[in-house]
């Protein structure tokens, strides 16, 4: 069976025409109509992925993801938004929603959404919650750093691009596929956002530690190594 989906929307028209649609494709759907209903079903059951509109009854949505992040939910969330809200749709990405889909919009559109936030999300995270390269240690249930015991708090932008070069450690991942698998929207925003985030993590996990995690790869990516007993030695 494919994946079970979450779908809070409170127009109940929509809803019917989205759930029928997702299910005519395999997915296994529950449908909730206002936030406060729809978050308590997120934590109750394991869902792999939420469709959460952000206008509302009870809780609006950019509360109901603030809640399910705070609760350590790592469940991939797309929004659904009405045109021209932009502020919701920053709040939301700044909260850990992995895309957003404007209303009204294409079921087309969606489906292809949905596909590629499925896709995106790392399968060994499931087999291995804990993610360690050297002293740099990622809990992925409780979305907790550590490196050397020491915590490191990390914005939802931040953690995803460090988890997704720790997933590929010691290989280098280009620019485009960062974007891509990180931000995982077609994003139109400031050009220099990913150097600002690299910079932001690289204070984060090397300041401070003798030894360097984050490495750029000048034209091409970025990487995390893993340093070996004879790396140690050379240095």
């Amino acid at each position: 069976m494919k994946a079970h989906i979450l779908l809070i929307e409170d127009e109940t028209q929509i809803a019917r025409v989205v759930k029928m649609e997702l299910e005519y494709e395999g997915y296994q759907v529950t449908v909730e109509h206002d936030g406060r209903a729809g978050f308590e079903a997120a934590l109750q059951t394991n869902f792999d992925l939420i469709l959460l509109d952000v206008m509302l009854p009870g809780l609006n949505g950019i509360e109901v993801l603030r809640r399910l992040r705070k609760e350590n939910r790592n469940v991939p969330v797309i929004l659904l938004t009405a045109r021209n809200t932009t502020l919701d749709i920053v709040s939301g990405l700044d909260q850990g929603a992995n895309d957003y889909v404007p209303k009204p919009f294409r079921i087309e559109e969606l489906l292809a959404r949905i596909r590629a936030c499925l896709r995106n999300q790392p399968k060994a995270i499931h087999e291995n919650s804990v993610l360690k390269v050297n002293d740099l240690v990622i809990d992925a249930d409780a979305r907790e750093v550590t490196r050397s015991g020491k915590n490191i708090t990390l914005t939802p932008k931040e953690y995803d691009f460090l988890l997704y070069l720790v997933m590929n450690k010691n290989k280098v991942v280009t620019r485009e596929n960062i974007l891509l698998n990180v931000w995982g929207w077609e994003y139109e925003g400031e050009g220099n956002i990913l150097d600002v985030t690299v910079a932001h993590l690289r204070k984060k996990i090397d300041e401070g530690f003798s030894s360097p995690l984050f490495t750029t790869v000048w034209g091409v990516g970025y990487t995390i190594k893993e340093k070996t007993n004879e790396d140690y030695y050379k240095n």
